[in-house]
């Protein structure tokens, strides 16, 4: 017997579980991305995966991002909806030497447009070294973003992982 796989949205989601079997459940982490989503402020990044200082963050996406920048390359995948990332190549540096995960930018930076790309579920974008960049959003929607931990990264573990 097969069990039909379930693809889930932010409207429409089905939270599941990890079964512990002779063990502690505080042992393990168990978050669904699409919940952590619908509770979550537009472009807030809360951790729902770490190894190390990497993290995987979940992003409601909704209207404009703040512009972003980061010292190393991030990835961000479209789980639901459609999200358009503008990129701009900056005439200086914007984020600290030696500064890691994604920092918040005041606003558009100065520097040559280096165009947008259009992703939808399932499809992803390369946020690169040294590029600023800012999502926009005209529908609510979910992203997960690879990168590293930083200032931007929300951790709320004891709100999110099954209990």
């Amino acid at each position: 017997m097969s069990t039909p796989t379930y693809f889930g949205s932010l409207n429409d989601f089905k939270k599941g579980g990890v079964t512990v079997i002779n063990d502690d459940p505080k042992h393990y982490v168990f978050s669904n991305v699409f919940e952590v989503a619908s509770k979550s402020k537009p472009y807030e990044k809360v951790a729902v995966g770490k190894n190390l200082n990497y993290v995987i963050e979940a992003v409601r996406a909704e209207g404009n991002s703040p512009w972003y920048a980061c010292e190393h390359d991030e990835a961000a995948l479209v789980m639901d909806g459609e999200v358009e990332v503008h990129y701009v190549k900056p005439d200086r540096p914007q984020t600290p030497a030696g500064k890691e995960g994604t920092v918040k930018l005041a606003g558009e930076p100065a520097g040559q447009k280096m165009g947008w790309v259009k992703v939808r579920r399932g499809h992803m974008a390369l946020l690169p070294k040294g590029a600023a960049y800012q999502f926009r959003s005209a529908a609510p929607g979910v992203m997960l973003v690879q990168t590293i931990l930083g200032d931007c990264t929300v951790e709320k573990w004891g709100e999110i992982c099954q209990k």
